[in-house]
């Protein structure tokens, strides 16, 4: 398979335009780790094109971050690694942190866990409002001169907090979610990236499984799944999201396609982005390919915002998985 690429800007190496998300290789909030299957799952992302792979220490505590180190033994060369900082964690309860101390910790973790000399994309996880903007990059600009960086990024940040912390850093890229059900960055980060040349990873294409096209209404969330929190996954909303996949499907089969392919698609043809595609097991991304080599033209896009404004009465963005502040 030949995936389709973009630049991101400070990188060398063109970055395929989908990531792996390696959330749930943490386990935290998925149902514990798998390890073996989580090695599994990485060699079947480079072996399909995807040259992206995006974690962050949070994920697990440090075991996501852990378990790609080992993966990439000998194969580091072959991918962008991109990883996030700024979020820290007590008795298992995580909140904003983007103090200077805390960079210059985090940075030496993740290098460590992740068995490299270099983080080639590191982004602020969430702005910490208890910390100037000013001090967070200038402790991130220290790390590219010192080499240990190489692009700079943020997640979740809005276009203001974006121009303060520009005064200071050049940013590559924006993190924000991104999907057919939860659009809000269309308003303003969307068009900001474009206007500013940066790249914009969209984290969670798939919606937390939603438009998989496999999941159903009798689906039960244990343990510590975050979709038990997650106002999408709660009736009625549950049912009326559910509405609209099925909906959708008839233009993925229009174009011979699944219906991951087609969220997949969607995001790909909104901008300059990279669709961040979380998985744990390698069956997961086995339909990677499916999304490469075709588009959504504008009656198509149409026809998907009819079958959103008919099937969803009560939409509900991605606010439930913002963490705390400092206290």
């Amino acid at each position: 398979m030949t995936a389709e690429t973009l630049s991101i800007p400070g990188l060398a190496k063109p970055a395929s335009r989908i990531a792996l998300g390696t959330w749930a290789i943490g386990g935290s909030m998925w149902g514990g780790p798998d390890d073996v299957n989580a090695a599994k799952t990485i060699d079947k992302a480079l072996e399909l094109g995807i040259n992206v792979i995006d974690t962050a220490p949070v994920y697990g505590f440090g075991h996501s971050e852990e378990v790609i180190g080992r993966a990439l033994e000998g194969k580091r060369d072959k991918v962008i690694l991109a990883t996030k900082v700024a979020l820290n964690w007590q008795d298992g309860k995580v909140f904003r942190d983007s103090r200077p101390a805390r960079i210059a910790q985090e940075i030496e973790d993740s290098l460590r866990r992740l068995r490299t000399d270099h983080i080639d994309l590191y982004q602020v996880h969430w702005p910490d409002p208890k910390t100037p903007l000013e001090e967070t990059a200038r402790a991130l600009e220290k790390l590219v001169k010192d080499g240990k960086v190489r692009a700079l990024g943020v997640s979740n940040f809005s276009p203001e907090q974006m121009d303060e912390f520009r005064k200071f850093a050049p940013l590559a890229t924006i993190q924000p979610p991104y999907n057919l059900f939860e659009r809000e960055i269309e308003k303003d980060v969307l068009p900001y990236a474009v206007k500013n040349n940066l790249v914009v990873l969209a984290y969670g294409p798939l919606c937390r499984g939603l438009l998989s096209g496999r999941m159903t209404v009798d689906r039960k969330f244990e343990g510590d799944d975050l979709r038990k929190s997650d106002p999408k996954f709660q009736q009625p909303r549950f049912g009326q999201y559910l509405k609209a996949v099925d909906d959708l499907k008839a233009i993925a089969d229009k174009h011979g396609k699944s219906m991951l392919a087609l969220a997949i698609r969607w995001v790909l043809d909104r901008g300059p982005t990279i669709a961040l595609w979380g998985a744990r097991k390698p069956e997961q991304i086995t339909g990677v390919d499916e999304a490469f080599g075709w588009t959504l033209d504008e009656a198509d896009m149409k026809a998907i915002d009819a079958i959103l404004t008919r099937d969803i009465s009560d939409p509900v963005g991605p606010e439930f998985m913002a963490p705390s502040a400092r206290s």
